[in-house]
């Protein structure tokens, strides 16, 4: 008799299966067709509409990078396609915005989500790729972040100007950077003011002493028990209501803004180096013991070493609290000069491009001051298990 074969369902055709897998490219299309039965792009008082030409070529990107989503099977070239299309029609949309804001319809609107859609979908194929090289891959780990944020951009331009948002409440980017253009001197001095003297002398003092203070600690334990609940309610502290109180004390210049970065970032040093310092096992302090070592070549050898992911976790977060300390200390009284004297001073004036160009530099600092830690970190502790994975 003879056997017969298992049969199975293979399951959707793989034309089936693109389609659903290529949903935003499928979502595109759909917001495309809405604004074809839609048009124009502005309202009818518009100063500048758009020309024919213009419309065609921005459906036109739209409806191709769409299509390739179902058509081309090459990763690579879909990514570029898409990348193109989505970013071409996003450009053409904003150029077209200056001089009417407020004044765009249903079709504008279907238009930028499709391109975002496909910006999407592009950033989607590009996680997908995996360069043989690895100068390829740490261009492509630039890129897809890259993307992502500059579609957050151009979502707020699109947002801000083609709804008309009152300039008070929310500035568009362009004009944000532009403000940035033209207020390089005014950025700099307040840059130097509040970064290169309050905040990296604030951040050394705090740091060093909350690092010298653990490793005392550690070895004093009445110390240990003493001084840590203490650090703990410190650390609780409203920034606010420490502020006014070093001004008081050592007047309006930067070093009453240094003494408020000091006490930030003093207590995350003294706790996060003690719970390092504890963080080793008994084995490993078992066998130092056999080999006669005493506590300090213990601590050099052993114990600081396996602490310093927890000190560098301390330096991490100390980059950000430093920067909002030093801010929100020139509230309260400084030469006027300092992002946080700015801040409040054009807020009043409401010039708010100038504020949120103020925030886009400190979120700038910040981000650099961050990634300069993280780099020494990667750099000292590559033998950590968080490290390992490239």
């Amino acid at each position: 008799m003879t056997p017969r074969l298992a049969t199975r369902s293979l399951g959707p055709r793989p034309f089936a299966i693109r389609l659903v897998t290529q949903w935003q490219a499928l979502a595109a299309l759909v917001l495309a067709i809405v604004a074809i039965f839609s048009l124009p792009l502005l309202t009818a008082d518009a100063a500048t509409p758009y020309g024919t030409a213009t419309t065609g070529l921005i459906l036109a990107l739209v409806i191709v990078a769409a299509l390739a989503c179902l058509t081309v099977s090459s990763t690579a070239t879909l990514a570029a396609i898409l990348f193109i299309g989505a970013h071409g029609a996003a450009w053409l949309l904003l150029s077209g915005l200056s001089g009417n804001e407020g004044k765009a319809t249903w079709a504008f609107a279907a238009l930028v989500m499709a391109s975002w859609l496909l910006a999407w979908r592009c950033v989607t194929a590009l996680s997908a790729l995996r360069p043989a090289g690895k100068p390829a891959d740490k261009a492509l780990r630039l890129l897809i972040p890259a993307i992502f944020g500059a579609w957050l951009l151009i979502l707020w331009e699109a947002f801000t100007r083609g709804a008309g948002v009152p300039f008070i409440l929310l500035p568009p980017p362009s004009a944000i950077a532009a403000r940035l253009v033209t207020s390089v001197p005014i950025l700099f001095d307040d840059v130097r003011q509040t970064i290169f003297k309050s905040v990296v002398a604030g951040y050394a003092i705090g740091c060093g002493a909350g690092f010298v203070t653990a490793i005392l600690a550690d070895r004093v334990t009445f110390l240990r028990r003493g001084l840590l609940p203490i650090g703990n309610l410190m650390s609780a502290l409203p920034m606010i209501g420490v502020a006014p109180i070093m001004v008081m004390w050592f007047g309006f210049d930067w070093q009453s803004k240094a003494a408020v970065v000091t006490i930030i970032t003093f207590f995350p040093m003294l706790v996060n180096t003690v719970a390092g310092l504890a963080a080793t096992g008994p084995m490993e302090r078992d066998l130092m013991r056999s080999y006669a070592s005493d506590y300090s070549q213990t601590l050099i050898k052993l114990r600081l070493p396996a602490a310093m992911p927890f000190i560098f976790n301390a330096l991490k977060i100390n980059s950000t609290l430093a920067l909002i300390g030093a801010i929100v200390a020139e509230f309260f009284g400084t030469p006027i000069v300092g992002m946080g004297f700015r801040i409040s001073t054009e807020i009043g004036r409401m010039n708010v491009d100038m504020v949120w160009a103020e925030v886009a530099v400190a979120a700038l600092a910040g981000s650099v001051f961050y990634g300069v830690i993280a780099l020494i970190e990667r750099t000292t502790t590559f033998w950590h298990p968080s490290n390992r994975g490239g």
